[in-house]
């Protein structure tokens, strides 16, 4: 971004940003000075300014820019937060000015000469013992609870620590190296008690009183919401959803539905009061999500978490969607029967008749599954009545193409045959092409199974008649109908046999009146009128 746009002050700060936060106290000084260069009251670059100092130790001059970027922004409560931390920070390493006492019994020269000296005393004080700064250490400077608060999870080992040295035995005694243990365990607590003023300097006590206050206030606002807040918080979250999951997305809609399932179970139920029912609501989505994701046993949990919610809470609505749902998975992973029997305790609280359409469809398919054609027949025809009442094209498209392959299992052929000419008319009436195709495949195939039944009935008639499988009903109309064409054969081959017997009459008395010399001719007519005699005859049987 800088080579971009160089010298621009955002992208400073952020570099700054970034440097403090790998301590790198020069590079982030530059770049927050770098971003004031054109700009003195760039109120973000005075605020990185007084924290690298900060860092960096040089809290006098930190204090003087925290002053500045709350004169110029005074609504920013970081400047103000700084401004406290300096002054304390400067207090724990000079003390308090009111504990200062000046005298003047001299010009003030002296002071020059305090400045001389202190460049003496601190090669003195390098050279400290360390049984000496024990000894400094050992002066009560911070009561426990606040050594607590700046240790943390170190204050009990700085506390262990201090109990070791109660041991003298132990004290006295060396490690392999030579070194003793008091002197290790001095030099552990004196890094212990560098770090917390360190810390105390960083961010003192009063500084983490008013964090934790504002945050406790901050959970306090945001756990007061208001009715109507709460209420478009829920209601753009299921919509966001839905939309997800509807928009081919459902792994982003199960990962939302969490988030705002966590969210609601940390509210009241003064602030929600429905929550019960929200929470059941997005066991529902999460399901659903995990459904289209091929995650089935999760959806059947959380499925089963929806329905256990809404038993609970005594929602007849939820109860029959969550039923519906745990048979959807049931079927989906084989397990017809437990579908139709969840199905099936959701019949009396289906609503209207497209859901019951659906409902009875769905466990007409289980039976089917289960190879029980008659249960899915009577489902079948359930679900068609449901559909005509309903006026849906499309589902009684479904119900019908189900009823006819319910009777496929069944051997009722011709049943089969009417019902599938029904389905795709319907289907051409609703221009579902890929419905069209499918129905006249199955046509075939069950015209054809039922001519090879037809032929298997006729080269076995007592085999076919004794078959419990059969309409007897229909078979009898087709034997009565085979009964009349064999009469009607039998009554045209004895009119044929006449025809004949009076052709042969009338040539033997052809052949007396007219003599032997015309034999061969009266032969040549005969056989002329048998050939025309057989002609008729096939002309009849075709």
């Amino acid at each position: 971004a800088l080579k971009l746009r160089a010298g621009d002050k955002h992208c400073l700060v952020a570099r700054s940003e970034c440097y403090l936060k790998l301590g790198d106290t020069e590079n982030s000084l530059k770049d927050a000075e770098a971003s004031l260069q054109n700009d003195k009251t760039f109120s973000k670059g005075l605020y990185q300014k007084a924290e690298t100092l900060y860092t960096m130790g040089d809290f006098e001059f930190a204090l003087v820019f925290y002053h500045r970027g709350y004169r110029l922004r005074p609504e920013l409560q970081k400047f103000r937060l700084g401004i406290e931390k300096s002054q304390e920070a400067i207090v724990n390493c000079v003390g308090s000015p009111s504990l200062v006492k000046l005298e003047n019994k001299e010009d003030l020269c002296f002071i020059s000469r305090q400045a001389e000296s202190k460049k003496a005393n601190q090669k003195l004080q390098n050279k400290v013992t360390m049984d000496q700064k024990w000894t400094r250490k050992q002066r009560p400077v911070r009561n426990p609870k606040t050594e607590r608060q700046l240790l943390g999870e170190l204050y009990a080992d700085k506390a262990y620590l201090e109990k070791l040295l109660k041991d003298e035995d132990l004290m006295e005694s060396s490690t392999k190296q030579g070194i003793k243990v008091a002197d290790l365990v001095l030099s552990g607590i004196s890094y212990l008690d560098t770090r917390s003023e360190f810390w105390q300097q960083q961010k003192p006590i009063y500084a983490r009183v008013r964090e934790r206050k504002l945050r406790q206030q901050r959970w306090i606002r945001d756990k007061k919401r208001k009715p109507a807040e709460v209420g478009r918080y829920i209601v753009k979250s299921m919509e966001d959803i839905d939309m997800l999951l509807t928009g081919d997305s459902p792994e982003e809609s199960c990962k939302k539905a969490e988030r705002v399932l966590k969210r609601i179970q940390g509210w009241s139920d003064d602030e929600v009061p429905n929550k019960n029912e929200l929470i059941g609501n997005l066991h529902s989505c999460i399901g659903n999500a995990q459904l289209e994701m091929g995650q089935m046993e999760a959806a059947l949990q959380s499925h089963k978490m929806d329905l256990e919610f809404a038993r609970q809470n005594d929602l007849r609505d939820a109860v029959s969607r969550a039923l519906g749902n745990v048979g959807r998975v049931y079927a989906r992973i084989g397990k017809f029967q437990q579908a139709i029997d969840t199905w099936e305790e959701k019949i009396p609280m289906a609503k209207s008749s497209l859901e019951k359409t659906w409902l009875f469809h769905e466990i007409g398919r289980c039976y089917l599954e289960l190879n029980e054609a008659g249960a899915a027949q009577n489902y079948g025809q359930k679900s068609l009545q449901s559909a005509d009442e309903e006026g849906d094209a499309e589902w009684q498209l479904h119900a019908t193409v189900l009823v006819a392959q319910a009777q496929v299992k069944l051997k009722d052929y011709r049943s089969a045959i009417m019902n599938f000419e029904k389905a795709l008319e319907k289907a051409k009436l609703i221009h579902n092409e890929a419905a069209q195709k499918a129905i006249i495949i199955a046509l075939d195939d069950v015209s054809k199974s039922f001519i090879e039944e037809l032929n298997k009935r006729r080269e076995e008639p007592t085999i076919a008649f004794s078959s419990p499988d059969y309409d007897f009903s229909s078979e009898n109309t087709k034997d009565d109908d085979s009964e009349k064409f064999r009469e009607r054969e039998e009554s045209e081959q004895s009119a044929e046999n006449q025809d004949d017997e009076k052709q042969k009459e009338d040539a033997r008395n052809y052949k007396e009146e007219h003599g032997n010399s015309k034999e061969g001719g009266s032969e040549q007519e005969n056989k002329e009128k048998e050939s025309k005699g057989d002609e008729r005859r096939r002309d009849r049987k075709e």
